[in-house]
């Protein structure tokens, strides 16, 4: 099993600077923050790029893998993501893991005028995404018109290879399309569900979605054990860094329910993701130090 923690871009850099670097210090595998325009409960905070955060978090460290949890169509084009996911890669010297997601309706989708779209939609728009960055990224010679997306005459450089996809999906197509794309298939348990019950309630629904990706991956003919299985918690899995005890327990039970990845929220003062730090600390102090 390995660890992640996500820094939610809300701090000054002469402030988060130091969490990313305790976050690395601390053995965690890797580390994440949101990507939005405004986000839901800071509307009225301060909140910062992905982007650039992410460029200064792979500068003051050198071992831990970034990325993004996660990017979406909602505000991006592929063919200007796919330049920003190069550049990023090249300055954490290929430590970028590139999440991606569908985009639930919202903050980012509102505030640039976009209409509404169904959930059908919201998934033919991110398959189209995903197919297109990927191909900017690995062929780099791209000429092609979807319903979603132009790219014309593009010639991209570098090329050839990509940082990792993280994949987020819940429902049968975008699970086809982590098997497809993606090197982590990334889930929260129930989708856009912030009630937090306990790890137990939702392990069924995981186990349910863990078998719906090895279907998945038996449908384009991949050895399922080639995706890495990584669970976001605070959202709809609840409690698990409110104490050591709790911590360590759920990386078992998910280590035996088949997840390679755990992923937790530093701990805040205040909602969402309230807690206390030193949770997280005494864990990856006990687990992580000198992790390979």
């Amino acid at each position: 099993m390995k660890h992640g923690v996500v820094l939610l871009p809300e701090h000054e850099w002469k402030i988060s600077a130091d969490r990313w670097r305790a976050a690395e210090e601390l053995g965690f595998h890797h580390a994440w923050t949101y990507d939005h325009l405004m986000w839901r409960w800071f509307a009225e905070r301060p909140w910062y790029g992905s982007v650039p955060t992410l460029a200064a978090a792979a500068v003051v460290t050198s071992t831990i893998r970034l990325g993004t949890l996660v990017a979406t169509p909602n505000f991006r084009h592929p063919v200007a993501y796919a330049k920003e996911v190069a550049t990023l890669d090249d300055i954490a010297d290929g430590r970028l893991i590139c999440g991606l997601g569908a985009g639930a309706p919202g903050h980012d989708a509102r505030v640039i005028g976009q209409p509404a779209l169904t959930a059908l939609e919201r998934a033919e728009r991110f398959e189209a995404f995903v197919d297109l960055l990927d191909a900017l990224l690995v062929k780099g010679d791209v000429d092609r018109a979807s319903p979603w997306y132009t790219a014309s005459e593009v010639t991209f450089h570098p090329r050839g290879a990509r940082p990792p996809f993280a994949i987020a999906a819940a429902g049968p197509r975008g699970m086809d399309l982590a098997a497809r794309y993606g090197q982590y298939w990334v889930t929260s348990g129930y989708p856009n569900d912030f009630d937090a019950r306990p790890l137990r309630e939702v392990l069924p629904e995981l186990r349910r979605q863990l078998r719906r990706l090895d279907r998945a991956c038996e449908r384009v003919g991949r050895d399922p054990a080639t995706l890495r299985r990584l669970l976001l918690t605070d959202g709809s899995v609840g409690g698990v860094t409110a104490s050591l005890a709790a911590y360590e327990d759920a990386t078992s039970e998910l280590d035996a329910a088949g997840f390679t990845d755990l992923v937790v929220h530093w701990p805040r003062p205040d909602h969402p993701y309230q807690g206390d730090e030193r949770v997280v600390v005494e864990f990856a102090t006990k687990h992580l130090a000198g992790r390979p």
